[in-house]
C-alpha cells in the first residue's frame, strides 16, 4: 500500500477531519479492491485510486447534504456544539482544539473553498502535493493545457482574495501584476 500516505494526504484535504480522512481512505481502498478486475494494468493506479477517493468523498457529501435536513440538535456531538466550558470548571485543551490552532488560518482554507471546485482541485493537486501537470490533468480527465489554465486562474482569484489577509499579517502586497 504505498500510494496510502497520497491518498490519505488528499483525504485530509478533502474532508479537514483527520477520523474522517482515515475513514474516506479505508472506504476508497475496499472501493478499490472490490473493483480491482475494472483496473487496466499499465494505466496509473494512483490516478484511479485518487478518483475513486474523490467519487466517494463527493457521493458521501451528497449523502450528508440530503440527510442534514433531517436531523436534531439532540444527534449533534460535543464537537459540533461548540467549545463552550462551563462558568465553575477549568479544564485542559483538548487535542482537537490544539489541531486546530496548528491548523492554516481559517481566511486561507476559507478562501480556498471558495474556489469554483475545478480551480481548487488543481491548486490542491499542484500547490499541496506538488503532482506534475500530466498527472493532475490524467487525475482529472482534461487536457495539460486545461490544468494549467485553471492553476494560472485559481491562484489569481486566490491571491486577490488573500491580499488583505497579506496586508494584516504583514506581508508585502506590491508583486508585479500577471498581464492577461
Amino acid at each position: 500500500m504505498p500510494l496510502m500516505p497520497l491518498v490519505l494526504a488528499m483525504a485530509k484535504r478533502e474532508t479537514h477531519n483527520e477520523e474522517d480522512a482515515q475513514d474516506l481512505v479505508q472506504e476508497t481502498y475496499i472501493k478499490a479492491f472490490r473493483s480491482w478486475g475494472q483496473f487496466q494494468q499499465g494505466t496509473n493506479l494512483k490516478a484511479w485510486l485518487l478518483k475513486i477517493m474523490r467519487n466517494t468523498y463527493l457521493n458521501n457529501a451528497e449523502k450528508k447534504k440530503r440527510d442534514k435536513a433531517k436531523g436534531s440538535i439532540d444527534e449533534l456531538e460535543d464537537w459540533q456544539i461548540g467549545g463552550a466550558e462551563s462558568l465553575t470548571t477549568m479544564r485542559s485543551r483538548s487535542a482537537e482544539a490544539e489541531a486546530i490552532d496548528n491548523m492554516p488560518a481559517a481566511s486561507i482554507t476559507a478562501a480556498l473553498d471558495r474556489l469554483p471546485a475545478e480551480f481548487k482541485e488543481v491548486v490542491l493537486q499542484a500547490v499541496v502535493m506538488g503532482l506534475p501537470y500530466a498527472e493532475i490533468a490524467q487525475n482529472m480527465g482534461t487536457p495539460v493545457g486545461t490544468v494549467m489554465s485553471r492553476l494560472h486562474r485559481g491562484k489569481k482569484a486566490l491571491r486577490e482574495e488573500l491580499v488583505e489577509y497579506a496586508r494584516e499579517q504583514g506581508y508585502s502586497t506590491n508583486a508585479p501584476k500577471d498581464e492577461d
